[in-house]
């Protein structure tokens, strides 16, 4: 592959722990390598937004996923 810098947004529920988003992290960030990308050309930007702010299906997140617990 030529010389890129992947720029690679996660949207996700407020509240998940700093050591689920390292391996967020890690984990998209391995995938570029396998692709030839070395790490440092990679970013990852994760954007939290509070459930009350997600629609799915009609409702709101909040309301949908209610006994859903962030890891």
């Amino acid at each position: 592959m030529g010389s890129c810098t992947p720029v690679v947004h996660v949207y996700m529920w407020s509240g998940v722990s700093k050591e689920a988003k390292n391996k967020i992290i890690k984990g998209i960030t391995k995938i570029f390598e396998d692709l030839g990308i070395p790490s440092q050309a990679v970013e990852i930007i994760i954007i939290e937004v509070p459930k009350e702010n997600w629609g799915a299906g009609g409702e709101s997140a909040d309301e949908k996923f209610k006994d859903a617990k962030p890891p």
